[in-house]
């Protein structure tokens, strides 16, 4: 009987730890929940990389150089979203917001890295890696740091289903091509395409939308040669590929 009662007393903490860790974990997807659905019908001022953007720019340069403008989805041009898709999620129409095969394969290099890691214990922390949809770099973006962990990519699939769920297609592509980053403060399809053309962003033909998809996954390295031979050639190649790109 004394033992019993010594184990309930060392049980008792954990029991209360382990029911608050579970309470603050359904109230954050709750709010999660909630933050999805009222975007339904609002459009997000900023997003969480975006925040984190303007700080590193204020604190390593002294001040914000910021160019955005949200501009509905009838105001983009169509060339860019086919270029968007093609370039960055070619599924996009057809998959629920996560491309399993490509996350199979990120598994894998993952599990490679880990084991090299292992092989040099002084090496960092290996990083976690995933093949993102554009609902996914949407859930990332809007919510979540650039850590790369397990958990942290975990939060962004349930992020994910809530999206594809509660927003569409439709809604999903507005908001991240409104939010997307397109260079160092440049944000969104409006300020891209008057940054790099001077025109409008539904006023783009198909090898400048094509361009512009071309740099989404390092905008900023590209922003300093936005007209290389590298940019150029990916985008005749995205190009080729956009008619037959579905719309959402």
């Amino acid at each position: 009987m004394a033992a019993s009662s010594r184990w309930r007393r060392v049980l008792q903490p954990l029991w209360r730890i382990g029911a608050l860790v579970a309470v603050a974990f359904v109230a954050l997807q709750l709010y999660f929940v909630a933050r999805v659905a009222l975007m339904a019908v609002v459009d997000p001022a900023s997003t969480t990389f975006q925040r984190s953007e303007a700080w590193r720019l204020l604190r390593t340069q002294g001040r914000i150089e910021w160019s955005q403008t949200w501009v509905d989805e009838a105001r983009i041009s169509a060339q860019l979203k086919r270029a968007v898709i093609a370039s960055e999620d070619a599924g996009f129409v057809e998959h629920s917001g996560i491309e399993w095969d490509a996350i199979e394969r990120a598994w894998e290099r993952n599990l490679r890295e880990q084991a090299r890691s292992e092989q040099r214990p002084a090496a960092r922390p290996p990083r976690v890696v995933g093949g993102s949809t554009i609902t996914q770099q949407l859930a990332k973006n809007l919510f979540l740091d650039s850590e790369r962990t397990l958990a942290r990519k975990g939060q962004e699939l349930v992020i994910t289903h809530w999206l594809e769920l509660l927003l569409g297609k439709r809604r999903i592509l507005e908001i991240y091509l409104n939010h997307v980053e397109w260079g160092e403060g440049v944000f969104g399809a409006q300020a891209a395409a008057l940054h790099y053309f001077r025109v409008d962003a539904v006023q783009l033909g198909v090898m400048p939308a094509a361009r512009l998809a071309v740099m989404l996954p390092a905008p900023r390295r590209f922003e300093k040669r936005p007209d290389s031979a590298y940019v150029r050639g990916r985008a005749a190649t995205v190009a080729a590929r956009m008619p037959a790109v579905e719309l959402p």
